[in-house]
């Protein structure tokens, strides 16, 4: 047996093969769809999977606003920020933060599930949310993905 056949290979920005991908978050929960999003868009489901290199997909997720949560978690789970002055912590529900804007909580989901460094950041940029079914990104024939298929 010749061990010298197995090369461990290691990918980098020229052999990152970057598709485009389709999530419809309609009638889907909030976790579920962004843990597969997030896995998408960090290339973990490669052969070629390389942690220190941004090997993944660019992710476009529709329908934002027909996400589901389960239980109370409309009116109790809350997204907390400081506004960087001493008594600045602020506080919004989900409801307040969906009546705001739907792809913020979308993307607040998925970036909570993706590295918190500088790798991070970038495979972040790859992300694109919209609350309607429209997108413009026809042109990059993204490939829809079924969550109910996915595992």
């Amino acid at each position: 047996m010749n061990t010298l056949s197995y090369k461990t290979v290691s990918a980098n920005s020229a052999t990152v093969n970057k598709e485009w991908v389709l999530i419809d978050a309609a009638e889907q929960p909030l976790g579920r769809m962004s843990s597969i999003a997030a896995k998408f868009l960090r290339g973990k489901y490669k052969t070629n999977f390389t942690p220190h290199v941004d090997c993944g997909d660019n992710v476009i997720i529709i329908n934002a606003d027909k996400i589901t949560l389960s239980g109370n978690k409309w009116s109790e789970k809350t997204y907390i920020r400081h506004t960087g002055y001493p008594g600045g912590q602020r506080s919004l529900t989900a409801n307040e933060l969906f009546a705001k804007d739907p792809t913020r909580v979308v993307e607040r989901a998925v970036k909570g599930m993706l590295p918190k460094n500088k790798l991070g950041s970038a495979i972040y940029r790859n992300l694109k949310v919209y609350s309607g079914a429209e997108h413009g990104h026809e042109a990059q024939q993204p490939k829809t993905i079924n969550l109910n298929e996915v595992k």
